[in-house]
């Protein structure tokens, strides 16, 4: 066993400063991610979405370090990752609606300029809704119409579609 520890002592101990490093980074990076969601008055649901985004993306980061301390070759490395975003790149093709959508969710979360509770008018010439706004999700907005219906409109359409805020009715949210 000390044999084992005296022959990977160099990898053990970087792969246990890495871990430490990712859960600090973690950290700081929610911290941050909260102060942004709380000046800005967004939901705390999205704000807790948006930080699992970053602890998935920060996760993906130290799986590729932890790899090179353990000395898998960068071409290896790059021979699966070639291999992966090709199965991956096909995947979403087929599903771009889906990654549209998400992306949509993400950039509405720092440059939304509405919120949950606020009356809005989305001007489309085929569908024209006026709702308010129950909830913002990773991939739709929950639309309350005034006859009590629930609609479901895609995050993406929010982006391409002119919209009207008619009455602001901001929700505060306990972000401790």
């Amino acid at each position: 066993m000390e044999n084992s520890f005296g022959t990977f002592s160099k990898e053990i101990i970087f792969s246990i400063i890495l871990i430490v490093l990712f859960i600090v980074l973690n950290f700081i990076f929610k911290k941050i991610l909260k102060g942004i969601g709380k000046r800005s008055n967004i939901n705390i649901a999205r704000v807790n979405l948006m930080g699992r985004y970053i602890t998935v993306t920060l996760f993906l980061i130290a799986i590729l370090i932890e790899a090179i301390v353990l000395g898998v070759e960068p071409n290896q490395i790059a021979l699966v990752f070639s291999s992966v975003f090709a199965v991956v790149g096909i995947a979403l093709f087929a599903i771009w609606s889906i990654l549209s959508n998400i992306t949509s969710g993400v950039i509405m979360f720092f440059s939304f300029p509405y919120k949950v509770g606020d009356k809005i008018q989305i001007h489309d010439k085929d569908f024209p809704v006026e709702a308010i706004i129950e909830d913002i999700g990773a991939f739709q907005l929950h639309l309350r119409l005034d006859n009590g219906n629930l609609v479901t409109y895609p995050n993406n359409l929010m982006l391409q579609k002119a919209v009207t805020l008619i009455q602001k009715d901001a929700i505060e949210e306990d972000y401790d």
